[in-house]
């Protein structure tokens, strides 16, 4: 079979290896798409320190192609997997335990892990009904977050980014108010619709510095901040005196326990199941696997339009050449 192995700064090589070889309690899966995680950018740039070869790769969905007798699944069932490593590939073997079923939801969507990974971060915020609430990245774990959010009863939602084609995104889903970070005030906005309170919850989604440097000035005293961006490559810095002082509650979205990834894949199936979440307009560039690199190139360099890149077993093109950055956020 292919499988995409990352074996260079910005190079990854397609390679034929063995198919993987399915243990007991395992799935055997036809890999449809593997999503392209902002976790794994600074990876594919040469950073992070990761030694190389590498095959990374975890958001992923397809069909079950062998089970155990006697397993919840059957040959053909539609499934998400949540691996460690090689997703980028035409076949994976998981754990049972580590997969979920998909029902009647496209398997070319099906990317549940980003999807817990959001829907823990909101259950760790525990918006409350009446919050005001500011989102700072609107990008694909934005958008996500933005949609939980409001299923949980906030009163306001404001959503700042630098890109104008991704707050129209977040316009469309519903938020009370966007703010281009380039050209207008946040601090004011928010202000302006919290009644000079600011906001109870402060998402911040960008994964990088200009995000956190917004969290002092847009959430209220005591009020709690909740880190879901990916913080990578060159080291931050927090005026943490000014937070300090303000008694932020601060939450770190980021997950390691597998039963907590579990549950939040759970949550998200039966989100998208009953149509509570939209993914469709999320999913914006589709590659093949021989296109692995470009699918990378467009997640960094973020061209109008974009949101979120998967790499699909099927695809045969890629959908739009890569331009220069236009803005902020992953």
């Amino acid at each position: 079979m292919r499988l995409a192995e990352l074996v260079a700064p910005r190079r990854f090589a397609v390679i034929e290896v063995e198919a993987p070889v399915r243990a007991p309690g395992e799935l055997l899966v036809d890999v449809e798409v593997c999503g392209v995680c902002a976790s794994e950018l600074d990876q594919w740039e040469g950073g992070s320190g990761v030694e190389l070869p590498r095959r990374i790769g975890h958001e992923v969905s397809g069909r079950v192609a062998a089970a155990d007798p006697g397993s919840a699944y059957a040959v053909g069932d539609p499934v998400a997997v949540w691996t460690l490593s090689a997703g980028y590939a035409e076949q994976v073997s998981a754990p049972e335990t580590s997969c979920r079923p998909l029902g009647s939801f496209p398997v070319g969507l099906g990317l549940l892990e980003p999807v817990a990974c959001a829907a823990n971060a909101v259950e760790l915020a525990d918006v409350r009904l009446a919050d005001d609430v500011v989102i700072i990245g609107a990008g694909f774990m934005g958008s996500l977050v933005q949609q939980l959010v409001a299923l949980r009863g906030a009163r306001s939602v404001v959503v700042v980014d630098r890109r104008p084609d991704v707050l129209a995104l977040a316009a469309r889903l519903g938020a009370t108010r966007t703010v281009d970070a380039r050209r207008e005030d946040a601090a004011a906005v928010v202000r302006e619709v919290t009644g000079g309170r600011g906001a109870d919850v402060t998402f911040e989604v960008t994964g990088v510095q200009g995000g956190l440097d917004a969290v002092g000035d847009l959430t209220r005293m005591s009020g709690k901040v909740v880190l879901v961006g990916f913080h990578l490559g060159t080291p931050r810095t927090l005026p943490l005196g000014h937070w300090n002082w303000m008694a932020y509650d601060l939450r770190n979205a980021h997950f390691r326990e597998p039963a907590t990834i579990m549950r939040g894949m759970d949550v998200a199936g039966r989100l998208l199941a009953a149509g509570r979440l939209d993914l469709g307009p999320l999913v914006t560039h589709r590659f093949g696997l021989e296109q692995v690199d470009d699918a990378f190139a467009t997640a960094v360099a973020k061209p109008e339009g974009f949101v979120k890149a998967v790499v699909s077993m099927t695809a045969t093109t890629a959908p739009r050449p890569v331009t220069e950055p236009s803005g902020a956020t992953r």
